[in-house]
């Protein structure tokens, strides 16, 4: 997705071209590269003396020994509460919300996406949940699933036990753009496990886009059920909905279910602001984008929104009654069209705010009362789906100070869709494209742990005394399609420890055994930028590391977070630990580029002076664990700039820098599916609406046959803005090269499949 540098598809001539050490990890923008310094004792390049490579079956005659390039410790976290999994074998596909009924910790429910919703056991939990309810199907409509459609949401009756209503939000079909948000109440007779019956309470009402439907709803502790809704979609308040008082867009809704009247499902609370007049009778609170979840403090009875912004911020708003929160005027605390506002009205600013592209998407969450964490309570928990991010944000009790600290850096990642409350208060986050749920838990910080090498010299990966040459027992590599990372030259290793040995999943990823460390160096006009080494700890689970070489090339230096750093022509992003597992998705199999068919090519084994096909090579000194298939049978993934047909060459190069996040429970928006393997009739992609804005286009679609200036997934790879180009992370240079080879795919398109 998130200079021209290409090579080693085929015969990786481009090495010839480089020299520049780099080494590389699949890590952070990796899972590419190509070049090697003609000097360096790692392989990679061409050999001493600069004598081209000779033609041979294997690249290398043994293993080397591995000695000393092992995987350290993970550094401890210095935060006060972590993440920690729980439900593991519960099997839950795409859930959107988790939630107990009150007076009930014995028993868990989850709303999925596509209409189900599911219980499953607090304490030893069955694999397969039990479905209590289809929406869909007790309401006689289809479940509009497509963009930011679903069952988005569903909050149980305070009276639950007594009545059995469970109030759900979700999309159907129908109106102009075939989105419609409904509000209604599915109920549980007395006795009995599932939900038999289905009414609507509010809507259905139509959106004038896919995109932007909120569905926000949590019942007060006042008793009333609080829904939100965004301004229909689109970008810039397109529908200008944003300061409308008629309505139920941009807003925050208040309404008593259990007091029905004027002939409607619900009654109006008379303290709402127009239940006498003047707008939409049951507005809570106005001037919203798309508030993504909303919570009631079960304490305090104030009401929590995480609204998503435009491209500048996203912010946390503690809801005020009456309160009119800006947009489209304002975007966090900052003027945006303001013109479109009144001069006189009165806007509310929010809690917190986070620039872009620290938060992308907020997800809101819910305000610690539990028991476990004392140092917690009163503080709020929340997250963005999209930079997969958690933070606490805390207050001061003296000042009333604000203080948004991160607690998964850097892992565990996801798509974070909600943060739930058990009967104690205590709080989990949901995972929509891992469909898995974990629980914030105290973190004993008091124990220390072993520091993670600050130098690059320490790592046992390089020379100590010279860290510009690799250490003995590292095994070359690169892929045939690259990822683009601002025309820097690379060179990838890895480094297992001895004995072990590669598994294949079924999809042909590598499967890496604990203690592998991968690495990959850049290099700008032939200096050494950053090293990334991308680990396997010993808890099983992966982290990236970025080394930023200093100016006087003589060793690289550990970054605690992320960077920009002034080249000249251009800055170099140093993502953060973060940010990396942003893009090593569970999905791609976390190291990139490592996978059958961007394995099946030449490479040029630079300690041998030989060119051959890298995975008889790693075959041959014993790398997997079992005898490979035979190549002729391996799916090939060619290099974008070969010779292969136009649209297999287009089809790797999405691949490389796109199918990480865009393929199932990779975690990109949307339904798209870029890996070669994919054909495109089965991509989600040919004139498919897209999900997160048209960016302003008439017409817009995914791909649009033929027209490569309506298609977005050519659009976004090509443009300045790095708010809108794909892939959004650790790039701020347009790949000409692959931009047009994507151009010339889509406007040579006649049709969809």
């Amino acid at each position: 997705m998130a200079a021209i540098v290409r090579g080693m598809a085929s015969v990786r001539s481009s090495a010839l071209a480089f020299a520049a050490t780099l080494v590389a990890l699949a890590a952070c923008g990796g899972g590419d590269s190509v070049t090697a310094d003609p000097n360096a004792t790692g392989d990679g390049g061409v050999g001493d003396g600069g004598v081209p490579p000779v033609r041979a079956e294997f690249g290398l005659d043994t293993r080397p020994a591995n000695p000393t390039c092992k995987a350290p410790p993970r550094p401890p976290s210095t935060a006060s509460v972590k993440l920690e999994r729980v439900f593991q074998n519960v099997s839950l596909a795409a859930p959107m919300m988790l939630a107990q009924a009150p007076g009930d910790p014995s028993t868990w429910y989850a709303a999925l996406r596509n209409g189900d919703v599911v219980s499953f056991a607090a304490q030893n939990p069955a694999n397969q949940p039990t479905v209590v309810a289809r929406v869909g199907q007790l309401a006689g409509k289809a479940v509009q699933q497509a963009e930011e459609g679903g069952l988005l949401g569903f909050a149980f009756h305070p009276k639950f036990a007594q009545n059995g209503k469970l109030y759900v939000t979700w999309v159907t079909n129908g109106g102009p753009a075939n989105f419609r948000s409904e509000v209604g109440v599915l109920t549980r007779p007395a006795g009995s496990p599932t939900f038999t019956s289905y009414e609507a309470v509010l809507g259905p009402f139509d959106q004038p886009a896919g995109n932007h439907n909120g569905g926000g709803i949590a019942f007060g502790k006042d008793g009333l059920l609080y829904l939100a809704f965004g301004d229909g979609g689109g970008g810039n308040d397109t529908y200008d909905k944003g300061q409308t008082l008629d309505g139920f867009f941009s807003k925050v809704l208040r309404i008593d279910v259990d007091n029905p009247a004027g002939g409607q499902k619900y009654g109006i609370p008379a303290s709402n602001p127009f239940a006498q007049g003047g707008g939409e009778p049951a507005t809570f609170a106005m001037g919203f984008r798309n508030p993504f979840r909303i919570s009631t403090d079960r304490d305090t009875g104030e009401v929590w929104v995480g609204d998503v912004g435009q491209d500048a911020y996203e912010e946390i708003d503690r809801v005020k009654l009456g309160g009119n929160y800006g947009w489209p005027c304002r975007e966090g605390m900052h003027d945006r069209f303001r013109d479109r506002c009144s001069p006189t009205a009165a806007l509310q600013d929010p809690v917190w705010e986070h620039r872009q592209p620290e938060y992308e998407s907020i997800t809101g969450g819910v305000v610690y009362r539990g028991k476990a964490i004392p140092a917690l309570v009163g503080s709020y928990v929340y997250g963005d789906y999209q930079r997969q991010a958690i933070h606490v944000l805390s207050f001061d009790p003296v000042t009333n100070e604000a203080k948004a600290t991160r607690i998964n850096d850097p892992t565990p990642v996801a798509n974070w869709v909600n943060f739930a409350e058990d009967a104690d208060g205590e709080i989990y986050a949901v995972a929509l494209n891992q469909g898995s749920v974990y629980k914030v838990v105290d973190n004993d910080t008091s124990g220390g742990g072993a520091p993670f090498p600050d130098r690059l010299s320490k790592t046992g990966c390089v020379d100590p005394a010279d860290p510009t040459k690799l250490a003995g027992g590292l095994v070359p590599y690169a892929p045939n399609a690259q990822l683009w990372s601002d025309g820097a030259s690379k060179e990838r290793w890895m480094a297992l420890p001895d004995g072990a040995k590669i598994e294949l999943k079924d999809d042909g990823d590598f499967a890496f055994p604990v203690g592998t460390v991968l690495g990959k160096t850049f290099a700008v006009l032939g200096k050494r930028v950053e090293t990334r080494l991308f680990v396997r700890h010993d808890d099983g689970e992966w982290g990236g590391y970025s080394y930023e070489w200093q100016d006087d090339g003589k060793d690289a230096v550990l970054l605690g977070g992320s960077k920009s750093k002034d080249l000249g022509s251009q800055t170099w992003y140093y993502p953060s630990r973060a940010e990396c597992m942003r893009c090593h998705t569970e999905a791609a199999g976390r190291s990139l580029g490592l996978e059958l068919g961007q394995q099946n090519g030449d490479f040029v084994y630079g300690s041998t002076n030989r060119i051959a096909n890298q995975l008889k090579t790693l075959e041959h000194i014993g790398m997997f664990a079992a005898p490979l298939k035979p190549l002729a049978e391996v799916v090939t993934i060619p290099d974008p700039f070969g010779q292969d047909a136009l649209e297999a060459r287009a089809k790797a190069y999405l691949h490389a820098n796109c199918s990480m996040c865009h393929r199932p429970q990779g975690g990109g928006r949307g339904n798209l599916d870029l890996r070669f393997g994919t054909a495109l009739a089965g991509a989600a992609a040919c004139n498919a609406a897209p999900e997160a804005g048209d960016l302003g286009i008439a017409g817009a679609r995914l791909i649009v046959p033929g027209d490569a200036a309506k298609s977005l997934v050519s659009v976004r790879s090509a443009a300045a803005a790095a708010a809108i180009r794909m892939p959004p992370l650790a790039s701020s240079v347009v790949d000409p090269q692959g931009t047009a080879l994507l151009a010339s795919w889509i406007g040579g398109l006649a049709a969809c499949p």
